[in-house]
């Protein structure tokens, strides 16, 4: 695996833990989650800047978003009891599966 997926996959999961503890800081009155926040999203954007060097801007903000939503929609359900009906789940589905398209048909994954 090229290292500039590894740099993508480490902003995805820096966003993912930013946007949970965003969840955690109860609009920003609880102090920790609310530095989480801040240092996952620059560590997050940061990591995509480094994935930029190799990568197009819109394909490497299709996954890192695309990614980020079906992890924050899941840890929603599992930790904060969020329910998802099917027409969530089946656009949760469509996101992986346009990222797949992406990664295994586009010749734009790499510079």
């Amino acid at each position: 695996m090229p290292p500039y997926y590894l740099y993508l996959i480490a902003a995805v999961v820096m966003e993912t833990i930013g946007t949970t503890a965003l969840q955690a800081s109860a609009q920003f009155s609880r102090f920790w989650p609310s530095v989480l926040v801040v240092v996952a999203y620059g560590i997050s954007f940061y990591l995509l800047a480094l994935t930029l060097r190799f990568m197009p801007v819109g394909v490497v903000y299709a996954i890192w978003s695309g990614l980020g939503i079906v992890c924050i929609a899941s840890i929603g359900f599992v930790i904060f009891g969020q329910r998802l009906d099917w027409p969530a789940v089946l656009g949760l589905a469509m996101i992986i599966g346009g990222i797949v398209v992406i990664h295994l048909f586009s010749a734009t994954t790499s510079h």
